[in-house]
């Protein structure tokens, strides 16, 4: 199935785009950005909207039309879950087939201060309606905060012979993400922790591929909730421990 963007009409292929320029706001800046557009393969382009960030920069939001299509049937990609579990039956998962509470430790690693992410997951109110893993009684969730070193959350899962640990990564620039989280997996591995620990990662720009990609047993990105990532936890670790009898 070949599909193409959606604007006004089906596969009309229109698109829209928002980018910066290092040029002062001016009419002439804005016929520069509909000829950038342009060169980047667009149709009937329209730059809508212009707007000052500093006196040599401009932000732009611009429209064009693509004729170019693409083969739906031949993306491939593995959703870390398929069908999500509500709070309540991830802790009637936990009694029936663990009889234990599980343990999950979180954090926000590297250099990264954003907590808003790993909060979202971990803290007993949650957000938007969903609660956080705090809230589960069959979870003991320790929730670690911002800027913890690689060493330091993988030493608290070892001493609290966690389940699983999860990992925030909010700051992308210059792909500082990618370094740190692959620096988690290469000192797991070191200290022989990687097949004892579920591990997972998540963050704005991360998503299950990547996290494949990089050694994690799932990824998950904007949009996700506690439920979700307790489902993939719970469900994993029970493979893990049916595969071993």
């Amino acid at each position: 199935m070949f599909i193409k963007p959606y604007g006004d009409t089906s596969d009309d292929g229109a698109v829209q785009l928002s980018f910066t320029l290092p040029v002062k706001n001016s009419g002439r800046a804005k016929e520069a950005a509909r000829q950038y557009v342009q060169k980047l393969g667009f149709k009937k382009v329209d730059v809508v909207h212009a707007a000052a960030l500093s006196e040599d920069f401009t932000f732009f939001v611009a429209y064009g039309k693509t004729d170019i299509s693409l083969d739906y049937d031949k993306v491939e990609y593995a959703e870390a879950v398929d069908k999500y579990m509500s709070m309540d039956e991830v802790n009637d998962f936990i009694k029936t087939h663990f009889k234990r509470k599980l343990v999950i430790v979180g954090a926000c690693t590297g250099t990264d201060a954003h907590t808003v992410g790993i909060d979202a997951i971990m803290n007993m109110k949650g957000y938007n309606h969903h609660f956080g893993l705090e809230r589960y009684p069959m979870i003991e969730a320790l929730n670690m905060g911002s800027q913890v070193p690689n060493e330091k959350i993988l030493a608290k899962a070892k001493e609290l012979k966690a389940d699983a640990v999860l990992v925030s990564q909010i700051v992308t620039q210059k792909d500082v993400h990618i370094k740190n989280l692959t620096e988690l997996i290469e000192l797991a591995e070191a200290e022989k922790v990687r097949g004892k620990l579920l591990l997972v990662m998540g963050g704005p720009r991360v998503n299950n591929k990547l996290a494949k990609e990089l050694g994690y047993d799932a990824g998950f990105g904007s949009g996700t909730y506690a439920e979700h990532v307790a489902t993939f936890v719970v469900k994993k670790l029970y493979e893990r421990m049916t595969s071993r009898k």
